[in-house]
């Protein structure tokens, strides 16, 4: 059972808060919020890892014009 998985289930289904679900399993109290948030928003879909690459890539502007 992946980490998501226990830590969603202990706040949804056990009813425990947040912050004593971080302490207990060693992460930061933003990302238990934000996989609650991404369960109660999206379901089971919520228990899939997510990729950290940006959606987006920022890129240099065109070069000078050679004089």
């Amino acid at each position: 059972m992946s980490k998501a998985r226990v830590v969603i289930t202990a706040v949804v289904v056990e009813g425990r808060s947040q912050a004593e679900v971080a302490r207990a399993y060693g992460v930061s109290k933003g990302w238990v919020s934000k996989l609650v948030a991404r369960y109660r928003a999206e379901g089971e879909a919520a228990f899939e890892p997510r990729s950290r690459r940006p959606h987006t890539r920022r890129t240099r502007s065109t070069p000078a014009p050679s004089s």
